[in-house]
């Protein structure tokens, strides 16, 4: 018995809470709308965010490869006088521009492919905003005709087809607010095996990330015998 008494509650305490939602549908599609269009420009302000962030590192990848064009100029000068302690120094230098200027490249091309999925997931989001703003006038409309419905019977409107438009477009919304959670999330998100590469490549465990100071000077070294 207890049982069922309780079964009866959550029932009548559902029909109340559909009954409401019924009641105040129109101000709780309107507050919807208005959340999914903070999302949307949340989104946008992601997307520029990020643009500037490669726009920045494209200009940090500029200033590296100026500097490593020009401490090689200068090593260059350096071994053709000699100086083998200076040479050596400076293409340790070399060495780890390089390393940077990697690490740049990848931290770009990352950016790219991350502003150009989001892009996409903003304009599908903001196609569907506009729906459910149109789907909001004539919500609106169909609301002021059954007024009219109510003061002069004989014109009876059917309100089923709205409310599950109305339905279909608060789910839209909810799923478009996972949507874009989730691209945020993958953009944040770095390879967790970068470390452990780093250490395997380290202790000489297959190929070295960046290139030592022994290899710039023997390359450097070798442009030189070719250009005597």
């Amino acid at each position: 018995m207890f049982n069922l008494i309780l079964t009866l509650l959550r029932g009548r305490a559902h029909e109340a809470e559909q009954a409401f939602a019924e009641r105040h549908a129109m101000p709780l599609l309107s507050q919807q709308i208005r959340d999914a269009a903070h999302a949307i420009q949340s989104a946008r302000q992601a997307v520029a965010v990020a643009i500037a962030q490669n726009e920045q590192e494209k200009r940090q990848h500029a200033a590296i490869l100026s500097r490593i064009a020009d401490l090689e100029t200068r090593t260059l000068a350096a071994l053709e006088n000699g100086k083998e302690g200076l040479a050596r120094e400076a293409a340790d230098a070399i060495a780890y521009l390089e390393a940077e200027r990697d690490a740049s490249e990848q931290a770009q091309a990352q950016f790219t492919t991350a502003i150009a999925k989001l892009r996409g997931i903003v304009r599908a989001a903001e196609a569907r905003l506009q729906a459910l703003q149109r789907g909001e006038r004539l919500a609106r409309a169909t609301e002021e005709a059954q007024k009219l419905d109510v003061a002069a019977p004989g014109f009876g409107f059917a309100t089923l087809d709205d409310a599950e438009e109305t339905l279909a477009r608060l789910r839209a919304r909810q799923s478009q607010n996972e949507t874009i959670a989730s691209a945020l999330k993958e953009m944040e998100s770095t390879p967790r095996s970068a470390g452990i590469i780093e250490k395997l490549a380290n202790a000489g465990c297959g190929a070295p990330l960046r290139s030592s100071a022994d290899d710039v000077l023997a390359r450097l070294r070798a442009r030189m015998n070719n250009a005597a």
